[in-house]
């Protein structure tokens, strides 16, 4: 594989040469997915895809990108490697092997590019017998007072409903403690307590089955999306995966 060509002006880079290039300039990690990308140009349509996130992501923002994708690129692997927390996720794409994270976008990050993808709105999830279950919505006195199922306080989830319950002067008591939004949904819907969650693509809809998810317009959005090294050293494959699993989350808040 050539790394320079000869032009009338003079020697210049081919692909693979600024592939290279590129990487030189993020040390041993950006080298490592330097090499990976040139056996992707190597094998034309083949190569992989590697991706970190947490344990519910697939389910909720990933499920019709990875099929769409699957079905453009049969010959490219899907890579998935699980990670508790969003900065869990970032020290996995430092430490050079992977290509994509899956995160709540938070403050800046050195040596980390993000990326939103979606903006969402918070809602209460309880039984549907509960006195709450048939309010329109939740406001912010509504919360004072309500045992809470909770994400750990170090999550970026966690840590961002502290602080909007801070700047609104919201206490709650919490006895329970769960390690993912999934979780908390079930004990909710068990009876086990309340629970504030995010409105995730591929939740119920209203008023089917036992769970009730109510709006809490007063909380400020949670923004989820993509976190990279590098935008511009992101190989083409790994590019268009991100962009199926943007295009995906644009439709599923367009149709619900």
């Amino acid at each position: 594989m050539s790394l320079l060509e000869r032009q009338p002006r003079g020697v210049v880079p081919t692909t693979a040469g600024r592939i290279l290039c590129d990487a030189a300039a993020d040390g041993i990690a950006g080298l490592d997915g330097a090499l990976r990308r040139l056996g992707d140009l190597a094998n034309g349509e083949g190569g992989s895809v590697r991706i970190t996130t947490g344990g519910t992501t697939v389910r909720h923002f990933m499920a019709e990108a990875i099929v769409s994708f699957r079905r453009r690129y049969p010959k490219v692997s899907l890579e998935f490697q699980t990670e508790t927390s969003s900065r869990g996720c970032f020290d996995a794409l430092l430490a050079g092997n992977l290509d994509l994270a899956w995160i709540t976008v938070s403050g800046p990050v050195r040596g980390i590019e993000q990326r939103p993808v979606a903006e969402l709105p918070w809602v209460l999830a309880m039984r549907s017998d509960d006195p709450l279950a048939a309010r329109a919505r939740i406001d912010a006195p509504d919360l004072t007072g309500i045992r809470l199922i909770r994400l750990p306080p170090n999550s970026t989830s966690g840590a961002h409903l502290d602080t909007a319950f801070a700047e609104l002067g919201i206490r709650t008591g919490s006895d329970t403690s769960v390690a993912d939004w999934d979780t908390a949904l079930l004990l909710a819907e068990l009876g086990l307590g309340h629970a504030v969650v995010p409105a995730l693509p591929a939740l119920p809809p209203p008023g089917d089955g036992s769970l009730r998810l109510i709006p809490i317009p007063a909380l400020p959005p949670l923004s989820v999306g993509w976190a990279v090294r590098r935008w511009d050293a992101l190989s083409p494959l790994a590019r268009s995966f991100a962009d199926a699993v943007a295009a995906s989350c644009t439709k599923t808040r367009t149709t619900a």
